[in-house]
């Protein structure tokens, strides 16, 4: 596997030589739990917010559907502040975890990426604006409704940037092809995945809105005089079911999507075992749905647990999926990171000595700045006659003999020429003076 990304020109970076900051698999746990827990409340508050507008546009004819409208609005704002909050663990963790994966897929994607918070923070604004607006605009629906519709829209828009990342970083092999976020977005699985999302959105929300409607203290008899108690907690039980089945009609899709490389019976044996807990939760809502009002109770409890194993399991399947795609990309990262910490070692042991420069003629008197530039800014890669980490210094007076300009410009920003060699880094720091004092000092050297 390890021969083929490599003949396939996939980009291998070296990693970060610095040790995590707990136990890789204490960061794993805590990635998948803190991240299921975000994505819970991101699915209500885009759910509840779907959900709010459909009953404020269904209230412009039937007055108490505004009124229902209003109620699911009130846990927006709630839900919203949860899911930014809760999402500062699974981002630090998977920075931790995969840094450069996380990091290539948000330089590839550019732009978009860094538009996620004044996105967020504009949908935020709007979500206030509607909910204490909603007197004001009482005789002005129109306006009302499309500043929910905006917000929304957003809402729908975010989660596409996360997850085209997300998916990018599970392929370094099509880094090279990348040109963009809209690139990205033609990958494999995104738009599948991305409909499996909003169906756990609805999911999600109908299930938290049958429990909110059904809790005793909600005066609900007091706010609505048509609608009923039962009738409201059954069409959201019924939503439940409907994207849960839906849910279960795009999962193969999903997985056929899928690449191959990360696919493996830890996979198969996750997702499995999510699907074969959810269908008995799916069964009891069908049977609460179709049953007698005072047994519609009677299970959730149940319904609720089997959910959230459910959600573990699948949320543990994403992990072991990253886990398999990245492996062989991981092994190329760490000898190329051990190549690296050899040679930065061979640097460091190397050092040449502050009173030993490399020698210049005894008449090179009006070279000494740049003996001393050269002292500061190269020594540590290049020796006079031999190869450290870059070329030797004869070899690079050899190359640029009468060519004091291009030396210059090698030196301020330079390419890679050679395997064997590491990139060299840019010197953009130096002064046109000191490039000249340097460049005209290596020159200089026999």
């Amino acid at each position: 596997m390890m021969k083929i990304l490599l003949q396939a020109g996939v980009p291998v970076p070296k990693d970060i030589p610095l040790p995590l900051p707990l136990p890789e698999w204490v960061l794993v746990v805590l990635l998948i739990v803190s991240f299921l827990m975000h994505l819970v409340f991101v699915n209500l508050m885009l759910g509840g917010s779907v959900l709010t507008l459909w009953a404020q546009l269904k209230g412009r004819k039937e007055k108490e559907y505004d009124v229902l409208a209003h109620e699911i609005a009130k846990t927006i704002t709630v839900n919203k502040s949860l899911a930014v909050v809760l999402g500062v663990a699974p981002l630090l963790s998977i920075n931790a975890l995969y840094t450069i994966y996380f990091y290539s897929a948000n330089a590839l994607t550019g732009m978009m990426w860094i538009a996620i918070i004044p996105l967020v923070t504009f949908a935020f604004l709007l979500t206030y604006l509607h909910k204490f607006m909603w007197e004001k605009l009482e005789h002005n629906k129109a306006l009302h409704i499309s500043i929910l519709a905006l917000a929304v829209a957003t809402f729908l828009f975010i989660p596409l940037i996360f997850l085209t990342n997300i998916n990018l970083m599970l392929f370094p092999e099509k880094w090279g092809t990348i040109r963009g976020f809209m690139s990205a977005l033609t990958l494999p699985n995104v738009f599948p995945r991305y409909l499996h999302f909003l169906c756990a959105s609805m999911a999600v929300t109908g299930l938290f809105l049958f429990w909110y409607f059904g809790r005793r203290k909600y005066p609900f008899e007091e706010r609505f005089s048509r609608l009923t108690r039962y009738d409201v907690r059954k069409s959201v039980y019924t939503l439940t079911l409907g994207a849960s089945v839906f849910q279960f009609m795009i999962g193969p899709l999903v997985l056929i999507t899928l690449p191959s490389k990360g696919i493996g019976w830890n996979l198969l044996i996750m997702i499995l075992a999510g699907a074969a807990i959810a269908l008995p939760a799916m069964y009891r809502i069908w049977k609460a749905i179709t049953g007698p009002p005072e047994e519609m109770d009677r299970h959730f409890g149940k319904v609720v647990l089997a959910m959230t194993l459910t959600v573990l399991f699948m949320g543990s399947g994403r992990q072991v999926y990253r886990a398999n795609a990245l492996g062989p990309h991981q092994k190329l990262v760490a000898v190329k990171t051990a190549a690296f910490e050899k040679l930065s070692v061979a640097a460091r042991n190397n050092l040449a000595s502050e009173e030993e420069p490399p020698a210049a003629d005894s008449s090179q008197g009006p070279y000494t700045k740049g003996a001393r530039i050269f002292q500061t800014n190269c020594s540590t890669c290049h020796k006079p006659n031999e190869k450290l980490v870059g070329p030797p210094v004869t070899e690079m007076a050899s190359i640029y003999r009468g060519q004091a300009p291009g030396l210059k410009s090698w030196i301020k920003a330079p390419g890679k020429k050679r395997e064997g060699y590491p990139q060299m880094p840019g010197f953009p720091q130096l002064t046109d003076d000191q490039l000249n004092e340097l460049a005209a000092y290596i020159l200089s050297i026999k």
